[in-house]
C-alpha cells in the first residue's frame, strides 16, 4: 500500500472520530439535557462520517486495488490524484469546520464558506474520477464473460 492510498484511508479515520466526537456530543444534549441537536451539527456529524470516512476509504482503496492505466493513457497521474486529495481533505475539513461553526453563528461568511467548501468537494470528486477514469476497465473478466462464464 503506497503513501497516498494509506494517506487517504488515514484522513479517512480521522473525519470518522470527528464525527463520532460531534456525534456523541449531540448524543448527549439530546439524551441528557433534552435539547434537540442543531440542524448543522447534525449535518456536520453526517457529513464527516459519511464524505470525510466513507468516501475518503473507498477512494483509497479504489487507488490501491484498481488495474493500472493502460500504457500510454496520460489521463491518470499520481500527481493528479494526490490534487484530488487535497482539494477533497481541505474542502471537507472546511465544510465540516464551517458547519459545526454554523450552528453557534449566522454570519454570512460562514454560509459562503459552507456553500464553497462543498463546491470544492465536488471538484476533488471530478479530478478524482477524471483521473480514475482509464484504471475502471476490465483487466481478463471481459475475457471469462465471453466464453460464457457468469459471475
Amino acid at each position: 500500500m503506497y503513501t497516498l492510498v494509506r494517506r487517504f484511508i488515514k484522513t479517512g479515520i480521522a473525519f470518522l472520530f470527528a464525527g463520532l466526537g460531534v456525534g456523541a456530543w449531540v448524543l448527549v444534549q439530546r439524551e441528557i439535557f433534552g435539547t434537540f441537536p442543531h440542524p448543522h451539527l447534525v449535518s456536520a456529524h453526517t457529513h464527516a462520517v459519511q464524505v470525510g470516512f466513507i468516501l475518503f476509504l473507498i477512494l483509497g482503496v479504489a487507488l490501491w486495488l484498481f488495474p493500472r492505466a493502460p500504457k500510454g493513457d496520460e489521463r491518470y497521474r499520481p500527481e493528479r490524484a494526490a490534487l484530488a486529495y487535497w482539494i477533497l481533505v481541505v474542502a471537507t475539513a472546511a465544510r465540516f469546520a464551517s458547519e459545526l461553526a454554523r450552528s453557534a453563528s449566522d454570519a454570512g461568511w460562514l454560509r459562503w464558506t459552507v456553500v464553497l467548501s462543498s463546491i470544492g468537494q465536488i471538484l476533488g470528486l471530478a479530478v478524482y474520477f477524471w483521473t480514475m477514469w482509464p484504471r475502471i476497465r476490465p483487466v481478463g473478466s471481459h475475457l471469462r464473460e465471453a466464453k460464457g462464464e457468469r459471475f
